[in-house]
C-alpha cells in the first residue's frame, strides 16, 4: 500500500515535472523564436546599414577616384607645361648665350675701334651722322660733311647750315686713349694717373680747335664751334672729374656736345630752319598778294573802260538798228516803186536823222 502511494506520488511528481518541463520547453521555444526574430530583424538592419555603408563607401571611393583622376590630369598638364616652359627657357638661355657672344664680339670690336685713332674718328662721324639723320636734317640742305672752307684751310667734319646764310662747324674727334686705359686700370693709382692724362688731353683738344679757324666771320660762321663727344659716359665723367672744364671750353668758344645734347641742339637748328622758311614763304606770299592787288586794280580799271566801250557800242548798234536800217529800208522801197513806175509817197521821202 505504501508502495502504491509512493508510486502514485512519484507519478504525480513526474507529471508535475513533465508539465513544468513542457512549459519550460514552450518558454524556451518562445525565447528561441523571439531570438530568431530579433536576429532576423538585426540582420535586416545590419544589411540595410551595410548597404548604406557600402553606398557611402562606394560614393567616397568614386569621389576619391574622380579627384585622383583630376589630380592625375592636373599633374600631366603641369608636366606638359613644365616641359614647354623648360623648352622655352632653354631656347631663351640659348638666345641669351648667343646674344652674350655677339655682345662680346661687339665689345671687342668697339674696344679695337676706340683704341685706333682713325677708326675712332670714323666711329664718331658715324654716330654724329646717325643722330643728325634722326633729328630730320638733310645733307646738302641742312648740313655738309668735310666741306672745305673757302677763306681758310679749315675743313670741319660737319658744317650746319643756318638761316640767313650763317653756319656753325662741328668736330667729332675726341681723345679717348687715356680714358680707355683708366677704365681698364687695375689699381687706383693707375686710374688716377690716366684720369689726369685724359682731362689734360681733352683740354689740349679744345685748345687745338682754336687754331683750326672754324670760327671765321668771312664764312659767316657763328661765334663758337661744337666738339662732339660720342659717348654719354665719357661726357658724364668729364662733368664729374673736372666740373670747371665745360666753362673753360665755353670761354674758348667751344661747346661740348654729347649724343643727347647734340640731338637737342639739332632740334633747335631744325626748328630755326623751319621758322626761317615759314617766314620767307610768308613774305613771298605777302608780296604775291600785293602784286595780285595791283593787277586786280589795273584789271578793274580796264574792265570799267571795257564796260564803257561796250555801252557805247551798244548805243551805236541801237542807233544803226533803229535809224540807219529804217532809212535804208525806205530807200529800197522807193527804188522798188521807181522800178515799178510808181512815185513814192510823200511821207516816205523824209529820212530819219541819225543820232
Amino acid at each position: 500500500m505504501l508502495l502504491m502511494v509512493v508510486s502514485m506520488a512519484v507519478l504525480a511528481l513526474a507529471a508535475v515535472f513533465a508539465v513544468v518541463i513542457v512549459r519550460q520547453n514552450a518558454r524556451i521555444e518562445e525565447l528561441l523564436r523571439a531570438a530568431r526574430e530579433q536576429l532576423q530583424l538585426r540582420g535586416v538592419q545590419e544589411s540595410q546599414e551595410d548597404a548604406l555603408r557600402r553606398q557611402s563607401l562606394e560614393g567616397a571611393v568614386g569621389s576619391l577616384d574622380t579627384r585622383l583622376k583630376e589630380y592625375e590630369q592636373m599633374l600631366r598638364s603641369w608636366e606638359m607645361d613644365r616641359a614647354v616652359k623648360f623648352g622655352a627657357i632653354e631656347k631663351e638661355l640659348g638666345a641669351a648665350a648667343q646674344a652674350t657672344t655677339r655682345l662680346q664680339d661687339t665689345t671687342g670690336k668697339l674696344t679695337n675701334i676706340l683704341g685706333n685713332v682713325k677708326l675712332r674718328g670714323q666711329w664718331g662721324e658715324r654716330m654724329a651722322e646717325d643722330i643728325i639723320r634722326h633729328a630730320g636734317l638733310i645733307e646738302g640742305v641742312n648740313y655738309r660733311k668735310q666741306a672745305q672752307m673757302t677763306s681758310s684751310t679749315g675743313k670741319p667734319d660737319i658744317t650746319f647750315l643756318l638761316p640767313g646764310g650763317r653756319s656753325v662747324n662741328m668736330d667729332v674727334k675726341f681723345p679717348l686713349d687715356n680714358y680707355l686705359k683708366m677704365v681698364n686700370a687695375v689699381s687706383d693709382m693707375e686710374r688716377e694717373t690716366f684720369s689726369r692724362d685724359f682731362i689734360r688731353n681733352a683740354r689740349a683738344r679744345v685748345k687745338e680747335l682754336q687754331s683750326r679757324e672754324y670760327i671765321n666771320p668771312a664764312e659767316h660762321t657763328l661765334d663758337f664751334v661744337m666738339l662732339f663727344i660720342p659717348n654719354e659716359q665719357v661726357f658724364g665723367y668729364i662733368h664729374e672729374a673736372a666740373p670747371e672744364f665745360m666753362d673753360e671750353a665755353l670761354k674758348q668758344k667751344v661747346v661740348l656736345c654729347s649724343p643727347f645734347t647734340l640731338y637737342a641742339t639739332l632740334a633747335v637748328i631744325r626748328q630755326a630752319h623751319e621758322n626761317f622758311r615759314f617766314e620767307r614763304d610768308m613774305r613771298k606770299i605777302i608780296q604775291d598778294i600785293e602784286i595780285f592787288m595791283k593787277h586786280y586794280a589795273t584789271f578793274k580799271e580796264r574792265f570799267k573802260d571795257m564796260e564803257r566801250l561796250i555801252m557805247d557800242l551798244e548805243a551805236n548798234f541801237r542807233d544803226i538798228s533803229d535809224k540807219s536800217f529804217k532809212n535804208i529800208d525806205v530807200k529800197i522801197r522807193h527804188i522798188e516803186e521807181f522800178r515799178k513806175g510808181q512815185l513814192p509817197a510823200s511821207d516816205d521821202v523824209t529820212e530819219v536823222p541819225h543820232a
